[in-house]
């Protein structure tokens, strides 16, 4: 599913962004190009924000990473 329909932006690469380091909107922005058209899915994007640290998955980038054989 999209985070951001004017650049085609999955919220699982907006996930990926947050766990490489991205802190703000402007910084997944910076990234991935999310947020930087129309605007409308920047309060989307502070919600995931929020969401991945309220998780703790930000701070430990290794969480998201699939288990090996």
């Amino acid at each position: 599913m999209y985070a951001c329909i004017c650049a085609a932006v999955t919220k699982t690469q907006v996930r990926g962004c947050i766990l490489a380091g991205a802190r703000t909107v402007d910084e997944i922005g910076e990234r991935c190009g999310a947020g930087t058209g129309c605007g409308s899915c920047v309060k989307r994007l502070g919600r995931m924000l929020d969401e991945t640290e309220s998780e703790g998955s930000a701070v430990d980038p290794s969480a998201s990473l699939p288990y090996s054989a």
